[in-house]
């Protein structure tokens, strides 16, 4: 059985097409622009193109991932990492719901992104790629670098944390 290598190209778009999204969705959680989560990840896949030679399909994925992370962390160095997603959720009223509902739902989600922003960017970047993401503990794990019981003692702390300040702030 022939090897594959990363450097056929139906072997590096099948590779691009099953990780670009959540590498991307990672660095986006990081860094709250889009724009610089999808450059770093076009890049990134750039430079496993470059290297092609020397990556192996089986690790092609960690490279990748790597590399993403390496590039954001040079241009972020130590600024703190606030995400900012209830503008996305921000819409229309819905003209069937009263408005003080509609009021009070927007005053939630704002408590709840400020929740959010308030917890550690480690327990932030779990809680957003199991919940916003659908992700395992297992592939949250893989994604960034921790063991699974890792994971879940973030997690743990996040839900505390969110518990409390939503609950203390309503």
């Amino acid at each position: 059985m022939e090897e594959q290598s990363v450097c056929e190209e139906k072997v590096f778009r099948a590779l691009f097409d099953a990780h670009a999204e959540t590498i991307r969705n990672f660095l986006y959680y990081k860094c709250k622009n889009l724009e610089q989560a999808e450059d770093l990840t076009q890049d990134a896949f750039i430079k496993l193109w470059k290297n092609c030679q020397k990556v192996l399909v089986e690790k092609a994925k960690s490279f990748v991932m790597k590399v993403a992370q390496n590039a954001l962390y040079n241009e972020i160095a130590h600024d703190k990492v606030i995400l900012n997603y209830a503008k996305q959720k921000s819409g229309s009223i819905n003209s069937g719901e009263r408005p003080d509902f509609v009021l009070e739902e927007k005053e939630f989600l704002v408590k709840l992104q400020r929740s959010i922003s308030g917890l550690t960017p480690k327990e932030r970047e779990v809680f957003l790629l199991s919940r916003k993401d659908k992700k395992t503990y297992k592939e949250i794990a893989e994604i960034v670098g921790i063991t699974q019981k890792g994971v879940e003692r973030r997690m743990h702390m996040a839900l505390l944390k969110l518990r409390e300040q939503i609950g203390r702030s309503i």
